[in-house]
């Protein structure tokens, strides 16, 4: 077996050799690699391959997209592919295609083929190794033919470095640690919903209970003290021997949005125990309480009010909101009552801060920003604070054929202009941003001229000064509008979260740690809203972003991610916690 510290001393005609084939007929790519040694990890050399081919000119990107052989082509039928390639498509059963399979594959090949100018490129092992079915070959393959050229060259080259890590991973005989079993519970997870059609995990329904119940078993096992307290938060604590230690926390939300992904929230709980469970196996205590925390709710999606799990930990929940109804006029009090918990005692569960060491929350980025960069992990800045409205405009509803234009009190009209004033003033200002999520006309007609219409507003910057600044303006203009066109405006705030800066002492730890795992350190925004932001009221807090694929796409079925990132971040996130400090 081929060891990292062979590879290192090997001279580069020799390097080359022993890595032919982890590129596809594309020896120049570890030939210009080479240069960097000695790699200190196995993630150093993967990154030093992938800079070899984003530093080529774009004839060589096009030549090495050009050396893949098509799935399940011609050659694929006459056994003229790659020892690795042969494997990789067996692996997924495209040796065995259907008539059928075949038939759409040899289509969808050729239309991919004339509309880029380079075959479909996919690691059909897939994000655990494991391999893709057909079936999500083929609807991955019609998704990507949509697609414009820059961006699927983009993604076909990363796919290529998939491709090449997997491959990598074989010849060195790398075994993930933490990875596998990261994956793999957060496709047993995924599979408790409240939808028969996709992930749906609303706070206290019986998916939600049920999944909370899955997590304290697997926390158990790993060898934790667990509870489940009043407001349905899982916790688990590995503790320290020395009983009047202080706690460190880490963990992450596992409610979801409305046919949401599998990793949003719950990498932050199933890899942390992942860690502790192999802590447990070594009998390896740390020098504090670790306690990880499944927060109930982050989401907001039954009750439209958020971090309810993490402002429960910080001593910040609104008793008030026990009386919220849902769509179906379910109080929160009772949905909690049948759940079996205690409303009552929801303010015993806030933490006293002189106990805590700190928050570190481990999440996926949930944006393109790190797999456009090529790197799997960012350390977090701060996290954006956020300003959410529902808003409610009334005109007058009257016939689409007799009211003349300059008559009309159209609110759908008022509408439009408010989504283009948010666009206009949220743009080329730094980090700020605006969005218009929720557009609805209700009973609406073809042949009527909108009377109301609801709309939603989620303005979000990394400053509080500058996204408090475009509320009043975005607010000013909404007024000018409405008073232009004589429409009613109603509205209701939502959330007003500030802006959470993390603490620098502990983004310098997590970026040592990226660092000695043979990565660089590259920190970013997270302009996603977490329970680290409410965390921030108790304790310093800290976050450490994983990449995700399918262009960095979040809150969506497509949300995905690698078995190997999910690996690398386990290992630099105990790393810390070995050395925090």
């Amino acid at each position: 077996m081929t060891t990292l510290s062979d590879l290192n001393r090997l001279d580069t005609a020799a390097f080359v050799a022993q890595l032919h084939g982890i590129y596809e007929h594309s020896p120049w790519i570890p030939e210009r690699a080479a240069a960097g040694r000695p790699f200190a990890s196995l993630a150093a050399l993967k990154l030093a391959l992938q800079d070899a081919v984003v530093l080529a000119s774009e004839d060589e990107q096009l030549s090495l997209l050009r050396a893949h052989p098509e799935l399940a082509g011609k050659a694929a039928i006459a056994g003229e592919l790659t020892a690795e390639s042969t494997g990789e498509q067996a692996a997924s059963g495209l040796d065995r295609c259907s008539p059928d399979e075949y038939a759409a594959l040899h289509q969808l090949n050729a239309a991919y083929n004339a509309r880029f100018g380079f075959p479909f490129i996919l690691a059909v092992k897939g994000p655990t190794g494991q391999g893709l079915t057909r079936q999500a070959i083929i609807a991955t393959f019609r998704r990507r033919l949509g697609n414009g050229l820059p961006d699927e060259m983009a993604e076909a080259l990363r796919q290529v470095h998939r491709i090449a890590e997997i491959r990598l991973n074989g010849l060195l005989g790398a075994e993930l640690a933490f990875g596998p079993a990261i994956m793999a519970w957060a496709e047993e997870l995924g599979g408790i919903s409240d939808d028969e059609d996709g992930l749906t995990c609303a706070y206290m329904t019986p998916a939600h209970q049920r999944s909370a119940a899955r997590l304290a078993d697997w926390m158990r096992d790993a060898g934790m003290e667990v509870n489940i307290d009043a407001v349905g938060n899982v916790v688990g604590r590995y503790t320290a021997d020395d009983p009047d230690a202080k706690t460190l926390i880490t963990g992450s939300h596992y409610d979801t949005v409305r046919n949401g992904g599998k990793y949003d929230g719950r990498l932050g709980i199933l890899l942390p125990l992942a860690i502790v469970k192999q802590l447990h196996t070594r009998a390896e205590r740390l020098p504090y309480h670790l306690e990880l925390i499944a927060f109930a709710e982050e989401e907001g999606v039954r009750f439209r009010s958020t971090f309810l799990g993490s402002n429960a930990v910080a001593g910040r929940f609104d008793l008030a909101l026990l009386d919220t109804l849902d769509a179906g006029g379910t109080s929160m009090r009772t949905a909690l009552e049948q759940a079996g918990h205690d409303p009552s005692t929801i303010p015993a569960i806030a933490r006293d801060p002189s106990t805590l060491l700190g928050y570190v929350e481990v999440h996926i980025e949930q944006g393109p920003v790190l797999l456009e960069k090529g790197l799997p992990l960012g350390v977090v800045t701060a996290i954006a604070g956020s300003s959410r409205y529902l808003l409610e405009l009334e005109g007058l509803a009257s016939h689409a054929g007799t009211t003349p234009m300059s008559m009309r009190r159209d609110a759908a009209a008022a509408a439009a202009e408010v989504v283009l004033l948010v666009e206009r003033r949220c743009s080329g200002a730094g980090a700020l941003v605006g969005t218009v999520g929720q557009l609805a006309v209700p009973d609406g007609s073809v042949n009527v001229i909108p009377g109301r219409c609801r709309l939603s507003l989620d303005i979000r910057a990394a400053s509080d000064e500058e996204r408090l600044a475009a509320v009043r303006d975005v607010f000013d203009g909404i007024e000018a509008v409405c008073a232009r066109r004589r429409i009613g405006l109603k509205v209701e705030k939502l959330l007003e979260a500030p802006a959470a800066p993390c603490a620098p002492r502990l983004m310098d730890q997590l970026g040592e740690a990226v660092q000695r795992a043979g990565l660089p350190r590259f920190d970013l925004l997270s302009g996603a809203g977490h329970d680290a932001m409410a965390m921030a009221a108790v304790t310093e807090v800290a976050m450490l972003f994983t990449r995700c694929g399918n262009g960095g796409i979040s809150h969506n079925p497509l949300e995905t991610m690698t078995a190997d990132d999910a690996d690398i971040a386990a290992r630099v996130l105990l790393d810390f916690l070995r050395k925090y400090r």
